[in-house]
């Protein structure tokens, strides 16, 4: 079965995921992951992409990053992946694969789904019962878009700064877009994006990505976007 192609386009965010192998754990202990998030951070800066979301599960990870050229998100997980396991071999004596395959990735319009995409990925612990509240789980971004905790990973989208004329009002905008779960619709369409590399997003943005790319991409079925501003550009 041929792989399936991942695209990447300068300046259009995409929401990347990586599974552990066999859904089977890639974080052991709190180290593990202070470990991937130092290595994420060079690799952001060295490859000049832009992350604005991300949760560590234990099993799987997802990154919503905007690159600067088309091969900054791939440079990017393949420098994090070859140093995490290495480290994780080495720390504790195992061998072998760690994560599962190649990474899956979707291209987001940020004018549909962008801000959904930021619940999606930090309501991920809540979903899996994990914790009650998405302040609760330390491994993921919510603590600064939320509550300003520092985190120096994270660089600011414009839509997230559109939230409010200051921090404080961006993060209690912010905190009320979390007051409900996300629609069945939603989540379905961005997990179908993810599971065939397709690109999130409308007709328009579609069609945008294949003049770009200069070929045909995958259409996932359409879900009703929870954040959407009719102003803005899809890319």
């Amino acid at each position: 079965m041929p792989r399936k192609q991942r695209m990447y386009l300068p300046g259009v965010p995409a929401h990347v995921v990586q599974r552990g192998n066999n859904r089977n754990a890639c974080f052991f202990h709190e180290d593990d992951y202070r470990f991937y998030l130092a290595v994420l951070a060079d690799a952001l800066k060295r490859h000049r992409v832009e992350l604005h979301a991300y949760v560590l599960m234990t099993n799987h990870v997802h990154l919503l990053m905007t690159p600067a050229d088309t091969e900054g998100i791939s440079r990017v997980m393949q420098h994090v992946g070859r140093l995490y396991v290495l480290y994780i071999n080495r720390t504790y004596r195992r061998t072998g694969t760690l994560w599962e395959g190649r990474h899956k990735a979707s291209l987001v319009n940020a004018a549909e789904y962008l801000l959904s995409c930021y619940r999606y990925i930090e309501l991920n612990p809540v979903r899996a019962g994990m914790v009650a509240a998405p302040e609760e789980y330390p491994w993921s971004s919510y603590g600064w878009h939320a509550w300003g905790v520092p985190n120096g990973l994270v660089a600011d989208h414009f839509l997230y700064q559109q939230l409010g004329a200051d921090m404080p009002l961006r993060q209690h905008a912010y905190r009320q877009l979390f007051r409900g779960h996300l629609e069945a619709s939603a989540l379905q369409v961005m997990r179908e994006a993810l599971t065939h590399n397709y690109p999130l997003g409308n007709d328009r943005f579609r069609e945008s990505v294949e003049r770009h790319l200069g070929r045909v991409v995958g259409q996932c079925k359409r879900g009703r976007p929870l954040v959407k501003n009719k102003s803005l550009r899809p890319l």
